[in-house]
């Protein structure tokens, strides 16, 4: 790119651009043959692996508030896409940040670089390139894995007959956005609680790589429940049949009004907790796995032979159907903050 005459630098302040890469996101690298600071980093995988890769980016006003603390946005700039490759099973290699800022500020940098490679080594992921430049506040990560060949899991694999589990509980995150948002009201420590949920999702790589071989499909939850399984559905060429007073929530969200649950349950987005299909005599091994990795593995659903792939039927848990209202997170849709 040329200068314009007005500066010469994509940064005109104390701190330049290779500075900022130096002394904020440049760290050894352990297993890339080649990290930050050529014109291509080097990736060598180990015989019969396949790479798993994964972009997603995150806007100003449309994925986060500018309120949020930079250690905290650090995090999920990469969890949300080491939440990607546990969905595909994949373990995490490496990474690339590609960083736009309207100006050098060293405490956000400080904030956000710390909260984004505590992660990355949490993880086990390094940090080998990206790019910055000046503009509206963006943040843009591209995620490396590898899985054995043959061992992904993908959308497409739901039978009919599959159960259908998520981990953890759902809805915390879109609560602490309508509380954020002046549509609800909480207690100062409730807040606190689904703010973390929001902020510092955690993502599930030890719980994806374990369902290799177990799951027959799977996808991580980041636009809603229902548009996620929608999803799979289409892919796989199935239908389901959905228990909505089956999807695990907090105590906190079981205080709000039904509508507010299901509200944030199935079409609140933000959970980045897994939802995967497995056989129904997999049931003992699956509860054997949310045992050992502590996180509940919760069944909510049944896949279901369909002439209209991507049918998603809704009843209660007395079984009257339950007409489906809900609309998950749409990128070009309004936005929703």
């Amino acid at each position: 790119m040329i200068p314009s005459p007005a500066s010469s630098e994509r940064f005109p302040r104390m701190m330049g651009e290779f500075d900022l890469i130096k002394t904020y996101f440049t760290r050894p690298t352990k297993r890339a043959v080649l990290g930050v600071g050529d014109d291509c980093a080097l990736l060598a995988l180990a015989p019969g692996m396949h790479l798993a890769t994964s972009t997603d980016m995150l806007v100003e006003g449309r994925h986060f508030l500018s309120t949020v603390d930079p250690y905290r946005l650090g995090h999920k700039a990469l969890a949300v896409n080491l939440s990607d490759l546990a969905a595909c099973g994949a373990r995490p290699l490496a990474f690339t940040l590609a960083l736009a800022l309207p100006s050098v500020d060293e405490k956000f940098l400080e904030g956000f670089s710390q909260g984004l490679l505590d992660l990355a080594q949490a993880h086990d992921c390094e940090l080998i390139g990206g790019d910055t430049t000046r503009g509206p506040l963006n943040l843009c990560i591209t995620v490396f894995g590898e899985v054995p060949a043959g061992q992904a899991l993908l959308r497409s694999g739901a039978r009919v007959g599959d159960d259908v589990y998520v981990s953890g509980a759902l809805g915390d995150a879109r609560l602490a956005l309508e509380v954020l948002c002046g549509r609800l009201n909480l207690p100062s420590n409730g807040l606190e609680l689904t703010r973390r949920a929001l902020e510092l999702p955690q993502p599930r790589v030890s719980l994806g790589m374990a369902l290799r071989g177990l799951a027959h499909s799977a996808i991580d939850l980041s636009d809603g429940l229902l548009g996620d399984l929608h999803h799979v559905l289409l892919a796989s060429g199935v239908g389901a049949r959905l228990n909505v007073d089956a999807v695990p929530c907090s105590s906190l969200l079981q205080e709000q009004p039904i509508d507010w649950q299901h509200e944030c349950t199935l079409a609140g987005g933000d959970d980045y907790e897994l939802l995967f299909t497995a056989a129904p005599e997999s049931a003992p091994a699956v509860q054997a796995l949310a045992a050992a990795q502590g996180i509940p593995l919760t069944c909510i659903a049944q896949i279901i032979a369909s002439e209209r792939p991507g049918e998603l039927r809704l009843h209660d848990k007395h079984g009257a159907k339950v007409v489906n209202q809900w609309h998950s997170f749409d990128h070009f849709a309004a936005v929703n903050t």
